[in-house]
């Protein structure tokens, strides 16, 4: 029986993190933690294992602040440069592990990381180190890592595609404007469901936060969580606004859910 799961958020911002490089806004000149946003990402620690969900160009300073020792197996949402540009900074999780790493994404996604980072996987010798990465291609069906199963969700972002991941009675989405139909039904009363919430303003690729509070009541989540968030969006301010079961993500929250979903 799957036991309780740790959510943590290593990362709550937009591609560009918060605060944003040049820019003095009330957001990214402010004092409270929570304004401060590194590049999207959580790790998912269930049992023994940590399953990390996308490696972000901040992953080295994520694994100092939030004391990450191990990482088991990584899960790609999409190949977008602010999901995937960390991956070197696995190797020193590896120093630790005598087997390689596996790591998870669509078609897509692992055929652009073999671009991105080819030293990684073309076998040849090198004199320093690198990243061990064994690549798996999912297809839908659920990938079981440990004594947990992560079902990848379909969704849409702008005109391409990323996925987001079901795992017990937990879901993360992030970076999506739309959520097919046949994604939707898999989302329904869960404990936790995080959502893409950019801004107040549209935008052709992420959902807005009134989007997003409408797929939060179609789904009915007991929490749900707003993620990848602009420096349009005050903590506090913003908080105040919403219903009591929907809050922010901020760098360094955790949360813990049930086992089976």
């Amino acid at each position: 029986m799957q036991g309780p799961i740790k959510i943590t958020v290593l990362g709550s911002g937009t591609s560009v993190g918060i605060p944003t490089i040049g820019c003095h806004c009330e957001v990214c000149g402010s004092t409270d933690p929570r304004n401060s946003r590194l590049r999207p990402s959580i790790l998912v620690s269930t049992g023994n294992m940590n399953v990390l969900i996308d490696t972000t160009p901040d992953l080295r300073q994520q694994a100092l602040r939030f004391g990450i020792d191990k990482v088991d197996a990584i899960l790609l949402t999409h190949p977008h440069a602010d999901h995937i540009m960390g991956l070197d900074d696995i190797r020193p999780f590896n120093f630790k592990k005598s087997e390689p790493i596996p790591i998870f994404g669509s078609v897509e996604t692992i055929a652009a990381i073999r671009r991105s980072f080819a030293y990684i996987f073309d076998g040849g010798e090198t004199e320093s180190s690198r990243p061990r990465l064994v690549a798996h291609e999912f297809n839908g069906e659920p990938i079981p890592i440990g004594d947990a199963r992560f079902e990848p969700i379909r969704l849409t972002h702008g005109e391409g595609v990323t996925h987001g991941f079901r795992f017990a009675n937990a879901a993360y989405l992030t970076d999506h404007s739309d959520i097919p139909l046949e994604s939707l039904e898999k989302l329904h009363r869960l404990d936790v469901l995080f959502l893409d919430a950019l801004r107040y303003k549209p935008h052709p690729t992420h959902s807005t936060v009134e989007q997003s509070l409408k797929w939060v009541a179609e789904l009915e989540p007991r929490r749900a969580f707003f993620t990848h968030i602009s420096h349009d969006l005050e903590h506090v301010r913003t908080e105040s606004l919403l219903p009591a079961h929907v809050r922010l993500a901020y760098d360094g929250l955790e949360i813990t859910t049930g086992g089976e979903g």
